[in-house]
């Protein structure tokens, strides 16, 4: 038994009762609204393919459709990406901007993202170009900077409060995923360390990279290690780093993704915000911790 979720940005309440009643009469199933305007759900869709007939009802409108089972439908681990997922913006391109390179390195960045560059590869390279980069514009850059991506904390609070265990693990740096980790709440981060060189980026960062593999591995890991069956979990991720965790996961999320991310994960959101993924568990604007 599966459920047909509607979900549009808080910022751009789409969606109403006649569209609702539209759908419902194509698929079959209860519609059940978890916001008004925001987030509805109807539940246990008859037609074989929902999201389809949706899709043809909803046009132009920017609302985002999934199906999804309703077994283990609220997860008990999330693991989540950092940049450009948690947060809006990519910390190393903004880094770069400080030494006059963003053009440079937020190419290079784009196009590790789109699965186009060996990330590891990619990262020593982008590194390298910010060798002397005082840890002072550092701090100024992550005070200045960096903002958080709507939605993030309700997604954590709200799973924390309902027994999740949750996990930052970044491609980044652990300068930023610290700090954001403990800002949003996560239990834990992880990510890679920038090595220093007196009061400076040496332009180096310490081996082995954090990348693909080992966001894969650490789903895995904290799935054992919590006796936490695959089906009770959530990743959601924005860039071809996060694909094997998103493709592993019990729920994988494809947030505003580059579009070979977005093309093979089981769900992709391209107009909510970070609520999103709440509403794709059953949660309830009642239910959600702000």
């Amino acid at each position: 038994m599966s459920v047909l979720c509607l979900i549009a940005n808080p910022n751009e309440p789409a969606l109403d009762l006649p569209l609702l009643q539209r759908i419902q009469a194509e698929t079959g199933g209860e519609i059940n609204w978890l916001t008004q305007r925001i987030a509805a759900e109807i539940v246990k869709p008859k037609l074989a393919e929902p999201v389809e007939a949706a899709r043809a009802l909803i046009g132009d409108r920017p609302v985002d459709i999934a199906l999804v089972p309703l077994a283990n439908r609220r997860k008990r681990l999330l693991i989540a990406d950092m940049d450009s997922t948690m947060i809006e913006q990519e910390c190393i391109d903004e880094l770069a901007d400080a030494v006059g390179l963003k053009a440079e390195v937020a190419d290079i960045t784009a196009r590790a993202m789109n699965g186009e560059l060996d990330f590891e590869a990619a990262l020593r390279t982008r590194v390298k170009l910010l060798t002397g980069l005082p840890i002072s514009r550092m701090e100024e850059v992550r005070r200045e900077r960096i903002t958080f991506a709507p939605g993030g904390r309700a997604l954590v609070q709200t799973m924390k409060t309902h027994g999740a265990f949750t996990s930052l693990v970044s491609g980044g740096f652990t300068y930023f995923a610290d700090y954001i980790g403990k800002r949003i709440g996560f239990d834990e981060a992880m990510a890679n360390i920038l090595e220093i060189e007196g009061d400076a980026l040496a332009g180096t960062v310490t081996e082995p990279i954090l990348g693909r593999e080992a966001k894969l591995s650490r789903l895995r890991t904290l799935a054992a290690f919590h006796d936490i069956p695959m089906a009770a979990t959530l990743a959601v991720g924005d860039g071809a780093n996060d694909l094997d965790m998103i493709k592993a996961a019990g729920l994988g999320v494809a947030l505003h993704a580059k579009a070979v991310v977005a093309a093979q994960a089981q769900v992709k959101i391209d107009y909510g915000d970070l609520t999103a993924l709440l509403y794709l568990q059953g949660y309830a604007d009642e239910d959600i911790v702000r």
